[in-house]
């Protein structure tokens, strides 16, 4: 195993939490740790509360500010598995992959095997040696595309910080329901959902969250949008379109239940009933490379099955307008 190392993170303790012990309050807070990992961290002085030291059971009151010392030695229980992986670029410092659909990015509860995390491990098993093996943004289990992972501490220094600086440049191609008359920007802060605990959702004690979007083509009742993250919060995208009435078609946690268009052809009902996850896509990768500062793009083209819905919707636009 490498040598441990930890990596700080802070957070502030949303007004939701007031009257919680400190460790459920972190375990709602820093989610991809276990609550006995954090009490350990606790106990062992890790965790600062507005810079203090307290007991796992102490209560927060909502507003502070807390810094944690996570330890991310390599995990024991984070394989090499031969898995599969699209890698459109790599060099001595970062590798750029293209993830299908279905695949989770880092293992967590209910997932220890079969992600992006235990294939790479596989791929490069030096990344061993780094946080979360070098992934440093992800994407949710079912949008596909693009994703750059560190493959040395350097970068991995460097990659976090150009994207907590917004310098990451990251486009979407997304279909929704409902036809925006034109492109907008939705600024509206994110943060776990007040009760459903899966779930992300515009709440005003959230982190902040930009997403700008632009219509590249109308359809009678949906459209397909570019997005551009200046952001990366959880499901960013896909709670941002649906709070603004654009929700993403297919996404079974955000977009409600499925409307089926008055007089949509059967072609198109049928694409509609089938397409299961969200039509999200990472399409478009920009960053300035970590050593030599060189400007690098990467484009992912649109997956078969969003570009059957796309074909769908278009031949049912012919028919309405022919």
């Amino acid at each position: 195993m490498g040598m441990r190392t930890s990596e700080p993170r802070t957070a502030r303790v949303e007004e939701s939490l007031a009257g919680q012990r400190l460790d459920q309050a972190l375990a709602h807070l820093f989610a991809d740790y276990s609550r006995s990992r954090l009490q350990q961290w606790i106990r062992e002085g890790r965790v600062r509360v507005d810079g203090r030291v307290l007991r796992a059971k102490d209560k927060v009151s909502g507003g502070e500010r807390i810094e944690l010392e996570a330890d991310v030695a390599p995990r024991d229980d984070a394989k090499a598995q031969e898995i599969p992986l699209d890698i459109l670029y790599r060099d001595e410092a970062l590798l750029v992959v293209d993830k299908p659909v279905g695949l989770v990015v880092h293992p967590a509860a209910g997932n220890w095997e079969g992600t992006l995390q235990n294939a790479l491990l596989h791929a490069d098993p030096a990344l061993a040696q780094l946080p979360r093996a070098g992934i440093v943004h992800r994407l949710d289990k079912d949008t596909s595309g693009l994703l750059v992972v560190a493959r040395t501490p350097a970068a991995h220094k460097h990659l976090v910080a150009a994207l907590a600086a917004r310098q990451v440049k990251r486009e979407y191609r997304a279909v929704v329901t409902g036809v925006p008359t034109a492109g907008g920007t939705v600024e509206a802060p994110i943060g776990r959902h007040p009760t459903l605990r899966t779930r992300m959702a515009v709440t005003h004690s959230g982190k902040s969250a930009v997403t700008h979007y632009r219509v590249l083509e109308r359809f009678r009742h949906h459209a397909a949008l570019q997005v551009n993250l200046e952001t990366g919060r959880t499901h960013q995208i896909r709670v941002h379109l649906a709070h603004v009435g654009y929700p993403i078609v297919g996404d079974p946690v955000y977009a409600g239940r499925l409307r089926l268009p008055p007089g949509a052809t059967p072609e198109l009902v049928e694409a509609l009933r089938a397409f299961r996850r969200q039509a999200l896509h990472a399409h478009r990768l920009a960053l300035a490379h970590p050593e030599t500062g060189q400007w690098m793009e990467w484009e992912s083209p649109v997956p078969h099955d969003m570009r059957a819905l796309l074909d769908a919707l278009r031949a049912d636009r012919q028919a309405a307008d022919p």
